[in-house]
């Protein structure tokens, strides 16, 4: 997985400059690859389902889909699919390490 900068390029020139967008474009493309796919298989269907909850369900086999949208409504989809990962990363974190404490999966 590679995440493309050259669409906020023209961009930042109308708006203030965006240090993590600059701090993410210094990163090794190894590195960022990495991260994301460190990811668990649990959070990854989390992300898949709430995903999908925001575009509809239906099922591939029975439908031919397209959907279709702005840049900004986009922008907004991505933007809480990683905010959701995030989230989600930090609370598997926090459960492994209570986890731990307490010698229990079940807290």
């Amino acid at each position: 997985m590679e995440f493309n900068f050259d669409f906020y390029a023209s961009e930042q020139e109308e708006q203030q400059v965006n240090t993590l967008i600059q701090y993410l474009q210094k990163q090794h493309p190894d590195t960022l690859a990495w991260i994301a796919q460190s990811a668990s298989s649990e959070i990854k269907d989390i992300i898949h389902q709430n995903v999908q909850g925001l575009v509809g369900m239906l099922p591939s086999e029975d439908f031919h889909m397209q959907i279709t949208t702005d840049r900004d409504d986009f922008a907004n989809l991505l933007a809480s699919a990683m905010m959701t990962g995030y989230f989600l990363s930090k609370m598997e974190q926090r459960k492994n390490l209570e986890s731990s404490f307490t010698g229990s999966d079940f807290l």
